[in-house]
């Protein structure tokens, strides 16, 4: 039975080997894409191009609804009421 050691050892050989072929797979897409943009006429610049983010949209701010005639703080009427509006209806601050 092989001893801890002798496994270690294997597992270093077997991790140069994965290395080895890893490069040279690589070393084979290269080649095969070079090919490939020869053949159709790619060029980098045309593969960069296509890199570019889309532009992010930009968000808009929505009116305010409501209003706090005490404070004059404003509510979109978007997400968590505030607390001005507790237990009171919301109508009756609506911005006209």
């Amino acid at each position: 039975m092989p001893t801890y050691q002798e496994y270690q050892d294997q597992i270093a050989k077997l991790q140069v080997l994965a290395e080895q072929a890893r490069q040279s797979e690589l070393a084979e897409a290269k080649k095969r894409i070079q090919e490939m943009m020869k053949t159709s006429g790619l060029t980098i610049a045309d593969l960069e191009d296509s890199k570019r983010p889309a532009a992010a949209k930009k968000q808009k701010t929505v009116a305010a609804k409501y209003r706090d005639p005490k404070s004059g703080q404003t509510w979109t009427g978007r997400g968590r009421a505030p607390r001005w509006l507790d237990g009171k209806n919301k109508d009756d601050f609506l911005i006209k």
